[in-house]
């Protein structure tokens, strides 16, 4: 019997972990402090200066819970400060001086790492970047939440695909 395929979910948090990891090896093999979870929140902080968690998660296409974890993790290391906002509740997020030093390093690692990926691509018979995009904007026109929604009602066509997979698994 063969092995089961690797679902979605699988492949794509495989490949990121393989895609991060090597860069976060990158980072440190440089003498970075730095992690590629915190390169969107400095591009948003690079582009509009100081800004709030809620900004940072929109101008980011993440939950506001992510881009504060990721926030936490960078005020942790110092890479930015937070300041109260005009509300009592919200928190201003600033780059740190420790941070703008790294900016020159990160963006010639930026450079090498947007040439990879490139050449990633290359290699592809799809570009994976171009996949990505379509795949995203796909899921901002019908979440999957919905689309596993219509596949369990539909249970005549589930059992035919359920009876598929079991006949390939036998043979």
């Amino acid at each position: 019997m063969d092995a089961p395929s690797p679902t979605l979910g699988t492949l794509v948090r495989h490949l990121l972990e393989q895609l991060d990891g090597d860069l976060e090896a990158v980072y440190v093999a440089s003498g970075l402090e730095w992690r590629p979870r915190f390169t969107p929140v400095l591009r948003v902080l690079m582009r509009h200066g100081p800004a709030s968690i809620k900004v940072l998660a929109q101008e980011m296409g993440i939950s506001h819970s992510a881009a504060s974890q990721t926030v936490a993790q960078m005020a942790k290391q110092r890479l930015v400060a937070l300041k109260p906002g005009t509300d009592a509740r919200e928190r201003i997020v600033v780059l740190t001086a420790k941070a703008r030093n790294m900016v020159p390093a990160l963006q010639r690692q930026w450079a090498a790492t947007n040439a990879a990926a490139t050449q990633l691509d290359a290699e592809l018979s799809v570009p994976l970047s171009a996949v990505l995009s379509e795949a995203i904007a796909a899921l901002n026109q019908r979440p999957f939440a919905a689309r596993i929604a219509a596949a369990a009602a539909a249970p005549a066509r589930t059992t035919a695909f359920t009876a598929v997979v079991h006949t390939r698994n036998r043979t």
